[in-house]
């Protein structure tokens, strides 16, 4: 398995948590049950910790990282992503928050102390600037990001099955490692 400490911390998966052997999991990192992190991907948890809730997805070529902490910020900027949340193809999540039934789209930029409420979704490309604080149940694009349009009721169950569908893609892989 793809994972390596760092200093006096490591890794620690809940159970059902697919890693593929290319990704990289370092440090204080923590995933749910039922997650799953995807082809070279890295989260690297060394200055500050991530933590990543049940259900999760992270896709291929995602870049998870932190902000140490300071005398002048003494959190830092921890990396924290809810539960069932898709994380698109080769995302940027830099010491941000994101809560519960969220799709964060593909080539998207999330910086440091940025807020995701639950049940957003961010368009393919987007960037959230460093503390921005967004609303639930909203659809946003561009870059920076601007909000487009309220989340129709489809849409907003479609953030929990997204989810769902990579929970049965990734026991597929489990169950078929040989």
């Amino acid at each position: 398995m793809p994972l390596a400490p760092y200093l006096d911390t490591k890794p620690a998966l809940g159970a059902r948590v697919y890693a593929h052997s290319s990704c990289q999991i370092i440090g204080d990192v923590t995933i749910g049950d039922d997650s799953s992190v995807w082809c070279n991907t890295v989260l690297r948890g060394d200055v500050n910790r991530i933590v990543i809730g049940k259900g999760s997805n992270v896709q291929d070529l995602t870049m998870g990282h932190v902000t140490h902490k300071s005398p002048g910020k003494p959190d830092g900027s921890p990396l924290l992503i809810g539960d069932y949340v898709t994380v698109g193809h080769s995302a940027v999540l830099h010491g941000c928050t994101i809560g519960n039934e969220c799709l964060i789209g593909m080539g998207s930029v999330i910086l440091d102390d940025a807020v995701i409420p639950d049940r957003v979704m961010i368009g393919a490309g987007s960037l959230v600037p460093p503390g921005k604080m967004l609303e639930s149940g909203m659809l946003y694009v561009g870059r920076p990001v601007k909000v487009v349009r309220p989340l129709t009721p489809e849409e907003i169950a479609n953030l929990r099955y997204s989810a769902e569908h990579y929970i049965q893609t990734k026991n597929n892989y489990l169950n078929h490692q040989g």
